[in-house]
């Protein structure tokens, strides 16, 4: 017996060692911007803090082309989100003057370069040095046996490090997943969704199997029925027609022209997924091919022309675009079903599908710039862009990660839906959260989960719904059945839920929201769930964020705390606080009933008065 004791006092001493040596108050998984900005956050509160990422790089999509930063209403979502746009500004003032072409270009900071992003990312991280530690090239692989639970605790997780080949172990009081894949929360036991709702579950717009034209009407076999599919993923390429700075893509080993032959039709016929194709006729695409056939380029209202025609393009400064997949396109640098694996699959057949999609990509840019079947003017027109030559210079010019949109989507406390960010009725909020941790805007947007198909004039899956501007409440980061762990960017959401959430800037404010929750429950002591939400808006609001928007307060307002705590107990609902408006009858008794406190001397004073004074007692 004592040599059988003996035998595991000496497996698991060294690993017991490590551990201590790896000790942190604060671990999050996945240098992405949510990640970043947990650590930020936390590092604030004075916590020591380890990220931990599996590339040799931070920063995730806004580092790797996606540079047009993907908001609806700039002042919604503010906090760690907003210094991260000032400090983009300032990088382009600084470098090329205030009324350069490059800051006129930049849009106030909200459009930038590839390394732009990551230089600003380092340099918000440069002052947490003394707390933050940043791993790269840090794996986690999404195992039962790469994580130590005690009871509904995380005690430490089991990371590979790729350069040394070594197992590392990290313990912490508070852990936090800000992978793309909810990869740490999966392997912890947090449930999780992956695919698509039916309409039966949630009554969501755009839920479930659906076929529609952009900006158009819902088509012809749509049947709202879930299933396990999830939208496509892409890379974010960073494009540019300065001959100065432009490579163009070269034919890959494994290219397969077969895959791109449908655009050959596309473009002679002027066929796109635009709503106005259902003013199209027969008659129209044979004129159409005639003229292009005569040198002429397409005349079909709304059909993209050339690079159009495969990419969405968004400026950014130095000549450069974030050329997203064309949302107009049948064929595009969307590579739908082959992706559906990803969420639960392995590193080594994720690195084979990033492989694929590159390969894919490259050489949808190349037959599209090179094969004759292509009338001449389009290719001509397709060979103005390459490759910005001063991006990703380690990795051939090419974004170093894939646009994961979706992946897990692990189950808290709050399951969030399109019902969440859509309007209660005409003019008004969606539904107001007196929990919030963040606003946010971005329009319900999923890209689709197949390829084309035979007979179908749009993709299954690719949506646009306008929404809102709405709250987030804290059940979003906070999963079931464990009880140290926040999910910021694998949040709680349905699959059209979600599909607002995944915004880069929303993903750095529920970051912030994250890194600032686990600070205040390690300090006090206590789960996150026993969190007092009173005590994170409190810390949120001095960090500047903004957790319920109005058009007529900023966060630079002297009375910015005041609305946002009143605002989110029901005190003002409208879009405007008008706090300059005179205290009328009716409020002072709506505000009465809600404070318990009489209001009857409101003659010549301003709602500003009365809140604030009811804000002063109630505080």
């Amino acid at each position: 017996m004592k040599k059988v004791l003996l035998k595991i006092l000496f497996i698991f001493f060294p690993i017991i060692l490590f551990a201590q040596n790896n000790y942190y108050d604060v671990v999050v998984v996945g240098g992405t911007p949510g990640g970043i900005m947990s650590a930020i956050a936390a590092s604030r509160e004075g916590k020591k803090v380890v990220v931990l990422e599996r590339s040799a790089h931070i920063g995730g999509l806004p580092a790797n082309g996606l540079g047009a930063t993907d908001i609806a209403t700039r002042g919604a979502t503010t906090g760690l989100f907003r210094e991260f746009v000032n400090h983009v500004l300032d990088y382009y003032i600084e470098k090329y003057g205030k009324d350069s072409e490059q800051v006129k270009v930049c849009s106030d900071g909200y459009h930038f370069e590839p390394h732009v992003a990551a230089l600003v990312f380092e340099k918000m991280l440069e002052p947490e040095r003394k707390n933050i530690t940043v791993l790269t090239m840090r794996q986690f692989d999404s195992e039962t046996k790469n994580v130590v639970m005690d009871s509904a605790e995380i005690q430490c997780i089991r990371i590979y490090n790729r350069d040394t080949k070594k197992w590392e172990q990290y313990s912490g009081k508070v852990f936090i997943d800000a992978t793309y894949e909810g990869d740490l929360g999966a392997a912890a036991g947090v449930p999780y969704s992956i695919g698509r709702e039916g309409k039966d579950e949630y009554n969501e717009i755009g839920a479930g199997r659906l076929y529609k034209l952009w900006l158009g009407p819902e088509l012809e076999g749509t049947t709202n029925e879930g299933d396990g599919n999830i939208q496509a993923y892409n890379y974010r390429l960073c494009l540019t027609d300065d001959p100065s700075n432009r490579i163009l893509p070269e034919k890959p080993k494994r290219y397969n022209r077969k895959e791109y032959l449908s655009l050959v039709e596309d473009v002679y016929t002027g066929t796109f997924a635009g709503v106005e194709m259902l003013s199209v006729t027969p008659e129209m695409q044979v004129a159409n091919r005639r003229h292009i056939e005569n040198g002429g380029t397409t005349q079909i209202p709304g059909d993209p022309w050339g690079i159009a025609k495969i990419t969405n393009m968004v400026d950014l400064p130095n000549g450069k675009t974030d050329a997203n997949n064309q949302h107009l396109a049948l064929i595009s640098t969307d590579l739908p079903e082959e992706n559906w694996q990803w969420p639960e699959e392995n590193w080594q057949w994720r690195d084979r599908f990033a492989q694929r999609l590159k390969e894919y990509t490259l050489g949808l840019l190349w037959f599209a710039q090179n094969d004759e079947a292509l009338p001449k003017a389009f290719r001509d027109n397709v060979r103005e862009w390459g490759l910005a030559k001063d991006e990703y210079i380690d990795n051939g010019n090419f974004p170093r990660q894939v646009y994961v949109r979706e992946g897990r989507r692990l189950h808290g406390e709050h399951f969030f839906t399109a019902n969440d960010a859509y309007p209660v009725a005409k003019g008004k909020r969606p539904p107001l959260y007196s929990n919030s941790i963040t606003a946010s805007h971005y329009a319900l947007d999923s890209h689709a989960v197949h390829k084309r198909e035979k007979g179908k004039i749009a993709l299954d899956g690719f949506f646009n719904y306008q929404a809102s501007v709405y709250t987030v409440p804290l059940g979003v980061i906070l999963p079931k059945k464990v009880n140290n762990l926040l999910i910021p960017v694998p949040a709680s959401a349905t699959h059209v839920g979600f599909s607002t959430l995944r915004m880069e800037p929303c993903w750095m404010a529920l970051g912030q929201a994250a890194g600032i929750a686990a600070a205040l429950a390690i300090e006090q002591n206590k789960s996150l769930k026993e969190l007092d939400i009173e005590d994170i808006q409190a810390e949120l609001l001095k960090e500047k964020a903004t957790l319920m928007y109005f058009k007529d307060i900023t966060v630079d307002s002297p009375d910015f705390e005041m609305v946002q705590y009143m605002g989110l107990r029901g005190y003002i609902t409208d879009w405007v606080a008008d706090l300059d408006r005179p205290m009328d009858r009716d409020t002072a008794k709506s505000w009465s009933t809600m404070s318990g406190i009489t209001i009857e001397k409101f003659e010549g004073k301003s709602r500003r008065d009365i809140l604030q004074a009811v804000y002063d007692l109630i505080r």
